[in-house]
């Protein structure tokens, strides 16, 4: 269940801080626990397990956050100068410590794509895994692989919302490896399978349009720390018509 940073630092994270590193990349990693199956059309469910680092609504052109001065706006993350909607996006970081099966947030249809690289390898992402870990504070400074780095971009159009919403996956710069578990597309997920892996650290983006019919709410914050299919993450509710209170 979603857990504060330090909450989870001292129940998941401690107990195997000290097990050698061929054990955590070997083994450990890999793990894919059975977990309860929960589908429930009023919310998002988390995507991916991992520390949130920004839950807002933005613009296409707005700043997500600002790395070095240099502001990380959807249309980088998405590499699409042409997309002009606002919406809710929620960055989950994945660390070395987490689950990499990620899982659908809300049923639907899904196609992807692997993006064009920028630069000719990926950038690290230890000094956020550090911050997190280390320091229990978030430091989104450093988060240069947010603009290079290897990504899926990953369109689900839901008929029960009628439009589409997006799954972004980020790989870490050890291993260049994003796995589709379908390869064939456009097919139908249920809310909470799993659809993808990721290695090693990595981050996850649930990227929502906002809707005219639909209110999507944000039900946790930057510093909590989720679990894919488990933990709820946006309240979806509709909108009274206009003029009816």
């Amino acid at each position: 269940m979603a857990k504060g940073l330090r909450e989870w630092i001292e129940n998941d994270v401690e107990p195997i801080l000290e097990r050698p590193m061929k054990w955590l990349s070997e083994e450990y990693f890999f793990r894919d626990p059975n977990r309860a199956v929960y589908s429930d059309s009023s919310y998002f469910f988390a995507p991916a397990d991992g520390v949130i680092l920004y839950a807002d609504v933005v613009k296409a052109d707005q700043e997500i956050v600002d790395i070095k001065g240099k502001p990380y706006s959807l249309k980088d993350a998405m590499r699409d100068e042409t997309y002009d909607k606002e919406s809710l996006v929620i960055g989950i970081f994945m660390t070395f410590y987490d689950v990499h099966v990620n899982r659908i947030p809300y049923s639907g249809r899904l196609r992807y794509k692997e993006l064009e690289t920028i630069g000719s390898h990926n950038l690290p992402m230890l000094d956020i895994e550090k911050s997190l870990v280390e320091k229990l504070r978030l430091n989104t400074s450093n988060a240069e692989y947010l603009f290079t780095n290897q990504r899926f971009l990953n369109t689900v159009f839901s008929m029960g919302l009628a439009q589409e919403y997006y799954i972004l996956q980020i790989a870490d710069y050890d291993v260049d490896c994003i796995t589709p578990f379908r390869l064939k597309q456009n097919r139908s997920f249920a809310q909470n399978q799993r659809f993808s892996m990721i290695r090693y650290g990595s981050q996850v983006d649930l990227i929502i349009p906002l809707s005219d019919r639909f209110e999507y709410t944000p039900i946790v914050e930057a510093g909590i720390h989720v679990e894919a299919g488990v933990d709820p993450v946006v309240k979806i509710s509709e909108k009274s018509p206009q003029g009816v209170l």
